[in-house]
């Protein structure tokens, strides 16, 4: 071997060996990096869930207002779904101190279902805690679900600029047969069953498909109807725009027996209840859970349908 080439061999395996240090020290920082914002991730998840819990279990001390918040779009999975809501409305008229429940609510509406079935459970709650009262409170807006809801409390109380009522269901989308057309885009649509492609956006609107959608839509409607008679009885005004899906400024509201006088949470309690203190029993999320919500949310959306029933 000339004196040339191993030179040059030594300085290549000095290189190749520089190089295998230098790959293996950047590997062991990108390590302890990550070790590092797992370790800051995990910390902050226990404090922000530790002080989830405390908020979700809050101190009762003596007599109380329990106060429960549905705030935001009614629908799976969001701060104002049944799962909440309801939650919230169990421990509340489960604590012995609990001398009167404050729903507070401000919400455009949502999902008949949802908004259904917290309905349903406040009625039954009722029932159960007879001397117990529950008492909707409405801030900025209560419409369609978020009324749906309301109407199940002994009464509702509004502040003269809250908007109100909303009484109705509808099936929105869109449609972008003529944008098609202009771009020379062809739709293949293939399906089993003749209906399986029911409103769909890409297609010519089919007249009996259409039909269908307003006859169900319909029953929905009557069922919102006949939920707002149940819950406020003799106290509606017939006015043949209660049920037009209009809606009323709060002070409104009360003359036509939509609701029942204007007051706040905190005058409710003090006044009506008799109970000034107010103790909330909202249920709520940590940072893990709302993280974790976000990402089903996300996936939800790629999976979603092209039409939604909503309250809204």
């Amino acid at each position: 071997m000339s004196e040339q080439n191993w030179e040059r061999e030594v300085l290549e395996r000095l290189v190749v060996t520089a190089l295998q240090e230098q790959r293996k020290s950047r590997n062991w920082g990108i390590f302890f990096k990550l070790l590092g914002f797992s370790y800051l991730f995990l910390v902050l998840a226990l404090i922000f869930g530790w002080k989830s819990a405390s908020s979700a279990d809050p101190v009762r001390t003596g007599p109380h207002t329990a106060l429960v918040e549905l705030r935001g779009v009614i629908a799976p999975g969001s701060a104002a779904s049944a799962e909440n809501v309801i939650e919230g409305l169990r421990a509340a008229f489960k604590d012995n101190n609990t001398k009167g429940v404050v729903l507070r609510i401000n919400s455009p509406g949502g999902s008949p279902v949802q908004a259904g079935q917290i309905n349903d459970e406040i009625r039954r709650l009722r029932k159960l805690h007879p001397d117990v009262p529950l008492y909707a409170v409405v801030e900025d807006i209560c419409a369609s679900g978020g009324y749906y809801v309301a109407v199940a409390a002994d009464k509702i109380f509004v502040d003269k600029a809250s908007l109100v009522g909303s009484i109705g269901v509808l099936m929105d989308g869109f449609g972008f047969t003529s944008a098609m057309d202009k771009l020379g885009v062809e739709r293949r649509l293939l399906t089993a069953g003749e209906n399986k492609g029911f409103l769909d956006p890409f297609s010519p609107q089919n007249p009996e498909q259409v039909q269908y959608a307003k006859t169900m839509l319909g029953e929905v409607h009557q069922q919102f109807i006949d939920v707002v008679r149940q819950g406020r009885g003799k106290r509606l005004k017939e006015d043949q725009t209660l049920f037009s899906g209009l809606i009323w400024s709060g002070e409104k509201s009360v003359a036509l027996g939509l609701t029942d006088g204007l007051a706040s949470a905190d005058t409710v309690a003090r006044d009506v209840i008799k109970a000034e203190n107010l103790v909330d029993f909202t249920p709520r999320e940590s940072l893990v859970d709302r993280f974790a919500r976000s990402l089903g949310t996300a996936a939800g959306e790629q999976l979603g349908t092209t039409f939604e029933l909503k309250m809204r």
